[in-house]
């Protein structure tokens, strides 16, 4: 059984039922949760009006922070071991998801949890995949948790997210 879960947290609807899937396991199990926000100051959207990696870097930042509070006030509540941090992209080359591996080898983790949007099509290959990235390259499991909003294009398109 798993011992100590990774939760990667972005502060959007899609990382919020991945949060519960990820109590919920840890309650069964009586496991650790690391709560990691990863700030990757280099990319614009969905910040594209700024340009300065350090400004948008005290943005991101910022965001997780917040989002990251909401899971520490959850962790108290439900009194499940954890822990919170903020991580940041080492560079222009570097990606969340190298950055989410690497907090999971260094934290000794066992399994990540994570919300996806489930986008397909134009949206995914323009926005790219987190959870894709992740897939590739993770050395532990992998849950990827899907979000249960389906946007009004998707449903249009004849795809499930």
């Amino acid at each position: 059984m798993y011992q100590k879960i990774l939760l990667a947290v972005d502060g959007s609807d899609a990382s919020k039922p991945a949060v519960e899937e990820a109590f919920r396991i840890a309650a069964a199990a009586r496991a650790r949760v690391h709560a990691l926000y990863v700030v990757s100051k280099w990319g614009v959207a969905p910040y594209a009006g700024y340009y300065e990696p350090e400004a948008l870097g005290a943005v991101l930042r910022e965001d997780g922070r917040i989002a990251l509070e909401a899971v520490r006030v959850a962790i108290a509540e439900r009194r499940i071991p954890g822990a919170i941090e903020i991580d940041e992209t080492q560079s222009a080359a570097d990606d969340i998801p190298s950055c989410l591996e690497r907090c999971a080898r260094r934290q000794n983790v066992d399994l990540i949890v994570m919300g996806t949007h489930g986008r397909r099509g134009a949206s995914r290959v323009l926005l790219g995949s987190v959870a894709e990235g992740l897939l590739r390259i993770s050395t532990c499991p992998v849950l990827l948790v899907r979000s249960v909003h389906i946007d009004a294009a998707q449903v249009r398109h004849g795809g499930h997210g």
